[in-house]
């Protein structure tokens, strides 16, 4: 290395150490404003101190003022060029960052997005996070519904059961006074009457506890095979009188060579939900109709079993509500020709939908031709069924 190039290695690193250290004590001044500011430092810093060193270097040469100027200036374009793509990155850099913001400021409310970061004119990593932003926030809306849907039912299910218990209770209290005065003459039959309302109301406590136990997720219980047909038998043979008593037939029907209709899941909690189904059925089946309980093997590994009553059909605004906590179809809470859960507190079409789901299974309703059907997926297993 000659003297010359030593002396321009020189200048140009004592040029850069000089301007580095300027910019490095503006940024720092301006390390609490905007990007862009910082940005545009960064860009700027490196083109004066080549400008400097370059400007130096030509004076020590003894260039000439032709040839340094042209240097000069297409050097000064060249930054010019850097400077203005620099300013561009800020202003996309800092307009993704604070629709960034704004997306976290309004996490959990609806907006639009706007300008550049809706056009899709900011950097991929910011773009994927807005993108992850936006799906937080479309979770935390249909979480912010459920809550509501939820929070709303549990203001209906108080209104509904206060209307349940008292009716009962006014009806027990007027008894007992009768009884207490000696205006009854028949006591026997009264006292029949106090023990019937007192199975209702044990009935409604007995729901609630349920779909309270079902709520909290408890610790799965000790589950087995059990097969839907068996199942679905019982429960046709346990509620006959009640569907004898509304001139109602409950009919079962399955395969008749197929044994491998069994689900892994606890008997006495299925065997609620089935029983929720049909009385439901039996309920707002007019006389003469038929309750028909299918179950079949699906294609895809699970076992479906079908409860299809005769009430007519259910509105179509209201198939989403069917299941809801306390809902009976109609704003008086009286029977209307619908299979909604009319009767007791309104609690038994939720019950049965917090059993299936327990059971990784599925529960639907649908308008069938006279009625409707409320069908339960679950998955198949293959072992030995306990009885």
């Amino acid at each position: 290395m000659n003297r010359d190039q030593f002396t321009i290695l020189a200048l140009t690193a004592l040029w850069t150490l000089v301007v580095g250290a300027i910019g490095a004590l503006v940024l720092w001044q301006f390390r609490r404003r905007s990007l862009r500011v910082t940005i545009i430092v960064v860009a700027l810093a490196p083109l004066v101190a080549a400008l400097a060193a370059i400007g130096q270097s030509v004076r020590a040469m003894f260039i000439s003022t032709h040839d340094s100027l042209v240097v000069l200036w297409t050097l000064a374009f060249s930054g010019l060029l850097g400077l203005a793509m620099s300013v561009v990155l800020a202003h996309w850099i800092s307009t993704g960052s604070r629709d960034v913001g704004r997306r976290l400021r309004d996490l959990g409310t609806s907006y639009e997005a706007v300008g550049a970061v809706k056009n899709g004119n900011v950097p991929a990593e910011l773009a994927d996070l807005t993108d992850e932003l936006e799906s937080t926030r479309a979770r935390l809306a249909a979480s912010r519904d459920r809550e509501r849907a939820l929070e709303s039912s549990r203001r209906e299910l108080v209104a509904f059961m206060s209307h349940d218990l008292r009716t009962p209770l006014a009806g027990l209290r007027a008894l007992s006074e009768g009884l207490e005065d000696g205006v009854i003459e028949d006591a026997p039959a009264a006292l029949r009457q106090m023990r019937t309302t007192v199975d209702r109301m044990t009935g409604l406590v007995d729901d609630l506890f349920e779909l309270s136990r079902l709520s909290a997720a408890p610790p799965p219980r000790r589950r087995s095979a059990v097969s839907l047909r068996e199942l679905a038998e019982d429960v046709a043979g346990e509620t006959c009188e009640h569907a004898r008593a509304n001139g109602v037939t409950v009919a079962v029907t399955a395969p008749a060579d197929d044994d491998r209709l069994a689900v892994h899941g606890d008997a006495d909690e299925l065997t609620r939900a089935v029983t929720n189904l049909v009385g439901n059925a039996i309920r707002h089946t007019a006389p003469g109709g038929t309750v028909k309980v299918a179950v079949d093997r699906e294609t895809d590994g699970r076992v479906r079993l079908a409860v299809t009553d005769g009430c007519g059909g259910i509105p179509t605004d209201d198939l989403e509500r069917v299941f809801d906590i306390g809902w009976r179809g109609d704003e008086q809470r009286t029977p209307a020709s619908t299979s909604a859960d009319s009767s007791g507190g309104g609690l038994g079409l939720a019950i049965a939908r917090g059993v299936v789901e327990s059971h990784e299974g599925t529960i639907e309703v649908s308008n069938v031709p006279g009625g409707c059907a409320f069908s339960i997926d679950l998955p198949q297993v293959n072992a030995p069924v306990n009885g």
